[in-house]
């Protein structure tokens, strides 16, 4: 039965391997090598228990047999895989029992590996140099013993170093380096998929959208040939569903994560596909089933942020969705961990200021943290900015400028606006990204309305809405109705149109002839963010004076007679 189960190894059937060995270690112990096999097969098919049992056996055996460094081997790796399902207690004392064995032999291979864990913490704490050395020397070790799976391990963790410290060139040839090592012969299964995933991991982090999708075309090919592969084929999926999402394939990206199942992944996998399914269901207008996979997303320990307070931003909730983006961003320090949040932070915070549903608005966003809300706006769209500047990826440009041009417009400077909604738009039809491309091209749409070129707004909204429709946006559509319903009213009081909620606020105070200071007092904001509602009133009406906006707006029916004595 041996020979069978041996074939079924070299075949890449794990599973098949996985029962062969089983049932002959049932009848006869089985020898070192083929402990070895069955242990991968089982980490391979992610019978985690069966896996951990097999290698103390194997860490046994080998004492036994007096190699200690092959002890020290299946040490390391009990003590990897604990920490990495968050056992670190028992982790923690395997990764001793390697370290001892390491110490007594002096340079040796097992050092090398060792390097793996304190390299994961070192990142977590941001020390991306010690990080760095440690990673290179790892590789340094793995070259000097011939150990492909060490040398590639090593380059991926030294790259993901500089990429995090904001040297994103170098950061990516290493990168690069380790995926020709993996790519090549000689390394073995569990190495080839650690990196594989890492490297894919990374890219996105860095939102390198490019690298991201050609190695995740690896990866898949890698994993579509192992059928009965288990340990990587859920983080695979998820991150080839991400990928697809922003590529506008939609019901492709939602058939991967419902491939991820119980059986075939582990918590942090179905985590991770349950947030991207709620993401698709969240765009798709699908509220309920989408807040169901979030609150599933969490409950398997995954913030499910943005998407969450994006979600209750849909739903009319602007309070919980500014309280949930705030906490977020507040408690999240790495840039890159950053720039996945500031775009949200800048679209919800918009939407509050829009808002005139009083707790849930405008004035929740004031009660609620004491700030200035466009003033953090303006700071989230100028950090995003310079993260986008400093790691210099055309992703984090298009939404730095998506960010940016968004408050422009919200502050009534469309010229200003436009420029940076056509860079971005032209950003996202080259990384191929249908969705957010469209979103832009409605902001283009308002852009053109307050410059005057109802035409160019009306070719944006149709190439948006044809996309939308694809894509079966349903909120985005339904807001692009309400849009072109609202220009419709908008010919009987042009100026209700262009000014926002807020700026309608500020100009009915005005009339009462209150102070800025006076008015901020009753609106709740500074007297900095009324002198510029005032300027924009101002731009936009193309009156010079506070007393001539008053004016226009009587003459166009805005306030009626009694906002001035009442």
């Amino acid at each position: 039965m041996s020979a069978s189960a041996r074939i079924a190894f070299e075949e890449k059937r794990w599973e098949d391997a996985f029962a062969l060995y089983s049932e002959e270690d049932r009848q006869r112990p089985l020898g070192l090598d083929d402990l070895e096999r069955f242990g991968k097969s089982a980490a391979l098919t992610a019978h985690e228990e069966a896996g951990f049992a097999i290698l103390e056996r194997g860490y046994t055996a080998c004492l036994e047999e007096g190699d200690e460094l092959r002890a020290a081997s299946a040490a390391f790796w009990l003590g990897f895989r604990l920490s990495s399902l968050g056992e670190y207690g028992r982790a923690q004392g395997w990764l001793a029992r390697a370290s001892a064995i390491a110490d007594r032999h002096g340079d040796c291979l097992v050092r090398g590996y060792l390097l793996v864990p304190r390299i994961h913490r070192l990142l977590l704490a941001r020390d991306n140099e010690a990080a760095r050395r440690d990673a290179m020397e790892a590789a340094a070790v793995g070259d000097r013993f011939g150990e492909p799976d060490l040398s590639a391990l090593g380059r991926q963790l030294a790259g993901r170093a500089l990429i995090e410290r904001g040297d994103v060139a170098e950061g990516m040839n290493l990168l690069d380096e380790a995926m020709l090592i993996a790519t090549a012969d000689g390394l073995t299964d569990l190495g080839r998929g650690l990196v594989y995933c890492a490297v894919v991991g990374c890219c996105q982090r860095v939102f390198a959208l490019d690298r991201a999708r050609e190695w995740s075309t690896v990866l898949d090919a890698w994993c579509s040939t192992q059928t009965q592969l288990g340990l990587f084929n859920g983080t695979c999926r998820v991150h080839r569903a991400e990928i697809l999402q922003l590529g506008g394939s939609w019901s492709a990206a939602l058939d991967e994560t419902r491939r991820v199942s119980d059986g075939k992944a582990d918590q942090r996998e179905l985590a991770l596909a349950d947030y991207e399914e709620a993401e698709l269901r969240r765009l798709r207008g699908e509220f309920d089933e989408a807040g169901r996979l979030y609150e599933a997303a969490s409950g398997r320990g995954l913030d499910p942020q943005p998407g969450l307070s994006l979600l209750r931003l849909a739903q009319g909730d602007v309070g919980a969705a500014v309280g949930g983006i705030r906490r977020v961003v507040a408690t999240t320090v790495s840039p890159l961990g950053r720039a996945q949040y500031l775009p949200a932070l800048v679209e919800i915070l918009l939407a509050a200021e829009s808002d005139t549903s009083g707790r849930d608005g405008q004035a929740y966003v004031a009660h609620s943290s004491g700030t200035d809300a466009l003033g953090e706006i303006d700071a989230a769209a100028a950090e995003l900015a310079g993260i986008a500047t400093a790691f210099g990826t055309p992703l984090l440009r298009a939404l730095a400028l998506d960010a940016s041009a968004r408050l422009a417009l919200h502050a009534g400077d469309a010229a200003t606006a436009v420029p940076m909604l056509t860079e971005a738009l032209d950003a996202w039809h080259a990384l191929g990204a249908p969705y957010p491309a469209a979103r832009i091209r409605v902001a283009l749409a308002d852009a053109c309305e307050v410059l005057g070129d109802p035409e160019g707004a009306r070719l944006q909204s149709d190439a948006a809405r044809r996309v939308f429709a694809d894509l079966e946006a349903t909120p985005d559509l339904a807001a692009l109705d309400a849009a072109s319903a609202h220009a419709r009213s908008a010919l009987v009081h042009p100026a209700d149109s262009i000014l926002s909620p807020r700026e309608l606020e500020v100009l009915r105070a005005a009339a009462t002839g209150r102070t800025n200071k006076e008015i901020g007092a009753a609106l709740n904001l500074s007297s900095r963010t009324v002198d510029r509602h005032v300027s924009n009133i101002l731009t936009k009406l193309g009156v010079p004076s506070r007393a001539a906006a008053t004016s226009y707006a009587y003459e166009h029916g805005l306030i009626r007679h009694e906002s001035a004595t009442g």
